[in-house]
């Protein structure tokens, strides 16, 4: 089942016309590669500069800065899990990235919010996986709240685009 407020987009997160962006950020909240990165660059320094005064954020938690230089209004950090086989609690700390997330997009009253795929990338999370996470996550709280309005799921690649178009049609995909 598809959520008609929940969406798949291929593109750069960062040109996004969204209330907010999510970052799949480190702990430390400082930059680093990647979706991190290229939204650190994307915003300028003043996002740095806001990070430095939050303290970090833990793995499955988020914090929420302005959005600076992006079309964005606000950029969602979260902190994904390292995959280290599926057995160190990953999958709940997946979940938790997004439902923390869209906790904040709810507080905010955001209307637009648009993720990443959390953990894919030098953290390791196999996509099939993580996008079944994401997918579930995102519309059981759709199902049970107003806000956000709309939700994005932003696929940089195509192994990203595959497992989340699967996961989307309720197909399982390793």
């Amino acid at each position: 089942m598809t959520n008609a407020r929940l969406r798949l987009v291929q593109g750069d997160l960062t040109e996004l016309d969204v209330d907010a962006v999510v970052n799949a950020a480190k702990e430390s909240l400082l930059g680093g590669g990647g979706v991190d990165g290229a939204i650190h660059a994307a915003a300028g320094p003043e996002l740095l500069a806001e990070c430095r005064t939050l303290g970090g954020c833990p793995t499955g938690e988020a914090r929420i800065t302005g959005g600076y230089r992006l079309r964005a209004k606000f950029v969602i950090h979260t902190v994904g899990p390292v995959w280290r086989g599926g057995f160190n609690n990953e999958p709940q700390l997946l979940a938790s990235c997004y439902s923390a997330s869209l906790r904040l997009a709810e507080q905010h009253q955001l209307q637009t919010i648009a993720f990443p795929c959390i953990s894919t990338g030098v953290y390791g999370y196999p996509h099939g996986p993580a996008a079944e996470i994401a997918v579930r996550t995102i519309q059981a709280w759709l199902e049970q709240h107003e806000w956000p309005r709309t939700v994005l799921l932003c696929a940089f690649n195509d192994d990203s685009r595959r497992a989340l178009e699967a996961a989307l049609a309720g197909r399982r995909e390793r």
